[in-house]
Order: structure tokens, then sequence, then C-alpha cells
């Protein structure tokens, strides 16, 4: 199965999820890890990370990559959002994120921060026909986006994340009635100006997202009932018990608040704010409830992923072994012909391990004949006339990860004498090559010779080649029809062949009766 790594960047936390990419192109969270490391302090004031949270977030970065490494996740995506992309120094922090653990970071808009979001939520809960609005509150923005089970209608970025809003309207703790005024008047203004802007007269539902609403639902539903929250996903907050919430927030202590049943230490400075969001988004919406979904951008950054590698993804779960899977996917861009290319690969597989015990080559040598075997005609796509020159250029100056150079330089060259001339030194592209690997282009050159001969027509017609040594070598070639062409084909390009083994070569047709 694919793996993917997402790690979130955001201005109160750091998150990784570890997922499994399943050929359903649905996927399975395998593990997570967040980190409260307020990267955004201070930034909304000074427009600028502090040297204290970028080092602190790059030791946690480090520490997630070699992990997710570790566990084998080769592919990790990362995203920042609020707090990198409004600093100034935004850019030297990702450039340093770069240079210090190799990994690249996307530092994406509010807009499209809140298209992710919506696409977590639209596969984690059934979405009406009707207009649902979705409120995720992070630390620096809030994402307000309008969409129904068709998809995103309206989505807006707003600056009323938690962390901005306490560090602008609550300097004190417990905070006093003007702080509390002037808070709830900056945030009905803005959200009243964007609900205005949607033109939506009424909403089927309030879904939240966020670790901060997850955690009122928490501490709501242990003061209800006295034992944790079974479930993030699907619970509900009702606006009665969010007013209640708010006002012991607001008349609280940093200590009193810290004794409340379910609160999050590290949001204790976060959850107020967030709570007069949500209280203000129902009163202006008519809702009286807030339905909580414990999927957003993290999980909307997978689902992307998937829509946009889909068809790379098909293939890696097609063809597991990276190698083989960039060999065959050159041949496809080339549009090479591809059940012709298998067949002539198997045809020169088993000539290979019939006249094993005279080559002597190994498994490596046996791959690149495979390799080189389904690229062989790869020419074709710039011209028919010496395809086989064209098909080496195009190998050789291909990107195949997973070949070092040496290995792609074997494979042109065996490819590139599937036909016409043999291997000489006179050719600027053999003669570069070692000794050893000139021998081994020399056997393997040769086995392709006689299977491509094998396929003239591309009909499949020889079904397996049975090969015996003896004074001379004797080739069975059981046929699955009248196969004239192919036996003709063959004959003419058993020269490097017999060059190669040392002996003459006689081809023999058997016709098999076709299964009944």
């Amino acid at each position: 199965m694919s793996k993917l790594a997402v790690i979130d960047i955001g201005t109160n936390s750091i998150h990784m999820v570890l997922a499994e990419i399943l050929p359903d192109a649905s996927f399975k969270i395998l593990d997570r890890f967040k980190d409260i490391t307020r990267l955004g302090n201070g930034v909304f004031a000074t427009r600028r990370l502090s040297d204290e949270a970028m080092s602190r977030a790059l030791e946690i970065l480090k520490t997630l990559v070699t992990l997710a490494r570790n566990k084998g996740f080769e592919r990790i995506v990362a995203v920042a959002t609020s707090a990198v992309r409004e600093a100034q120094n935004g850019g030297d922090f990702v450039t340093l994120i770069m240079e210090q653990t190799g990994l690249r970071v996307r530092v994406i808009s509010g807009t499209e921060e809140a298209r992710l979001i919506f696409l977590g939520v639209k596969h984690s809960i059934a979405l009406p026909d009707g207009p649902t609005l979705v409120v995720d509150i992070g630390g620096g923005s809030v994402e307000l986006i309008v969409g129904n089970r068709e998809g995103l209608i309206h989505g807006k970025s707003l600056k009323l994340g938690a962390i901005r809003l306490a560090e602008q309207f609550l300097p004190k703790t417990p905070p006093s009635e003007s702080m509390m005024h002037a808070l709830g008047d900056a945030v009905l203004t803005h959200l009243r100006d964007a609900l205005g802007s949607f033109k939506m007269k009424k909403f089927h539902s309030l879904v939240a997202t966020s670790g901060m609403a997850g955690n009122i639902g928490e501490v709501v539903h242990l003061r209800q009932t006295g034992k944790p929250l079974p479930q993030h996903n699907l619970a509900t907050v009702l606006l009665k018990d969010l007013r209640s919430l708010e006002a012991e927030l607001a008349r609280s202590s940093v200590k009193a608040r810290l004794a409340i049943p379910g609160l999050d230490p590290k949001r204790v400075d976060t959850l107020l704010p967030t709570a007069v969001v949500l209280r203000r988004l129902l009163e202006l919406s008519g809702l009286n409830e807030i339905t909580l979904c414990d999927k957003a951008l993290r999980e909307g950054v997978i689902y992307d992923f998937i829509v946009r590698h889909r068809e790379g993804l098909k293939a890696e779960n097609d063809i597991p072994d990276v190698r083989r899977r960039n060999v065959i996917g050159l041949a496809r861009r080339c549009q090479a012909p591809e059940v012709h290319s298998l067949h002539v690969a198997n045809l020169a597989l088993n000539l290979f391990d019939q006249t094993k015990r005279e080559h002597r080559l190994g498994q490596q040598e046996r791959t690149w004949l495979e390799y080189a075997a389904i690229l062989h005609d790869v020419g074709y796509l710039i011209n028919p006339r010496q395809h086989h020159k064209h098909a080496y250029y195009l190998i050789k100056h291909s990107a195949l990860d997973g070949l070092t150079a040496e290995e792609i330089n074997v494979v042109a060259n065996i490819a590139r004498y599937h036909r016409r001339a043999l291997p000489s030194l006179k050719h600027e592209a053999f003669d570069c090559l070692t000794p050893r690997l000139q021998r081994v282009v020399k056997i393997l050159a040769s086995l392709l010779r006689l299977a491509d001969g094998l396929d003239r027509t591309h009909f499949s017609l020889v079904r397996s080649v049975h090969v015996k040594f003896g004074k001379q070598i004797t080739i069975e070639v059981h046929l699955a029809g009248d196969a004239e062409m192919e036996l003709w084909a063959a004959k003419s390009r058993v020269d490097l062949f017999e060059q190669v083994f040392r002996r003459r070569v006689l081809l023999s047709g058997v016709l098999e009766n076709e299964p009944s």
C-alpha cells in the first residue's frame, strides 16, 4: 500500500498524521502526533516569528520527519497556515526547514485552507443537500465555509484565530468586562460581514472542526455526564451549554480554569475566544447546536493528494516495485506497444533462464534484460526508422528513479542492439562501458534480438521456447498458430546469439493444440 505522511504547521500546534492509501482510493490513519508549539505567539503584533518559536518548531519538525522516515514514510506533504503566511520572516523559516530537514513546506492561502478543510469534513460527515456552515478555529485564522453534499459553495478566511484574539483583546486573566465587550464586538462585526457576503438565508447546521472546538465538546460532555467524550465526530454542543462555559471561563483565573475537568492545560488562554466565536456564529445563524467533526485540514490534504495522484497511486498498487514501475511508465509515455513489449520480455527471460549455465549471469542482469525488453520499442515515438537508436537516447536521458546511471546506460545499450548492427567498439556508447559490462550487453542483447524476432507480428503466437545444448543449440519454438513470420524473423536475429554462445542455432517450430 502507498504511505503518506502529512504535517500541518499551524499557529498553535504542529500535527502529523501517517496514512495508508488503500487500493479503492480511501485511506486509513495509522498514527497521529501533535505538539502545541505556539509558533504564532506574538507574530500578529510584530509580524515576525520569534527566534525561540522557530527553534522550538524546528526541533519538533526534525523529530517528526525522522519518525516518519524510520517508519517507512518517504512521501511527506507539509503545509503551513496563517502564522507562517503572515510573518515577514515566514520565507526564512520555510528555508530553514528545508535546509535542516529536507522537508519542502507549502504555505497555503486562507482560501486554499478553507477548501482543504471542507474536503476533510465532506468525507467525514454526511452533508445534506441544503447549505451547511463549517467553521475551523485555528490559532491565527478562522476558516468559514459553506457547502453541501455536492461540494464547497463559499469559503472565507477571517483573522479571528484564538491566539490572535487572546493577544489582541485579552491581555489579562480573567479579562475585564470592557475587554470581553471589545472581543465580542470585533468577532460579531467580522462574522456578520462574512455571513452577509454568503447571502444565505438559512443554514442546515453548524459543523465545527479543530482541536479547540473539540476540547470545548470534551469539557461540556464531562460536565454533563461525568464521563469522557466517547467520540468527537458527530458529538454536539448546545448553545446554552456553550454560553455557560464561556461565562465560567470569562470570570475564572488561570488556576480556576486549569481546575475545570477536561480542559486541556495548553489551551487555557485560547478556549475563551474560541467559545466566543462559536457562540456568536450560532446566534447569527439562528442555530441551537454545534456538530463536531474530527476531520479537517490534514485529512483534506490526504484526499486532495489522492485525487491529484490517482493514476500514480494506482500504478504503485499494480506495480509495487519502483524500478519496474518507472520503466513501464516510460514505455507508456512513449506509447510503446505494451502487449508486445511484455511478451518479448517474457520470452527473453525464458531464454535467459535456459541459457544460464552458459552465460552465468545473475538476478541483476536478468532484471536489466527485462527492463530493456519492455523499453526496446520506445524509439518509435520519434521515428520508426532507426528506432533502436532513438530508444537508446530516450532511455539514456529519461528519469528512471531507482536505477543508477550505470544501470540506465546498460539498459539503453541492450535496447539499442535489439536489431540491426551488433555491439561494436566503434560505437561510442558501447565503447565507454567497462569490459565486464560490454560482455553483459552482448549476452543480453543476443537474447533480446531473438525474443523480439519471435514476436515479429505482435500477435503473441510463440507460447514458449525450449533450449537444448549440444554440438549446436536447438531452440524448440512452441506455437499457438501459423507463425512462419516469427520463425523467419528469429532466424535472421540469431547472429549475435551464435557469436555469444559460439555454436550454430537450429530453430524448430512445434505447433501446440489450442486448449479445449
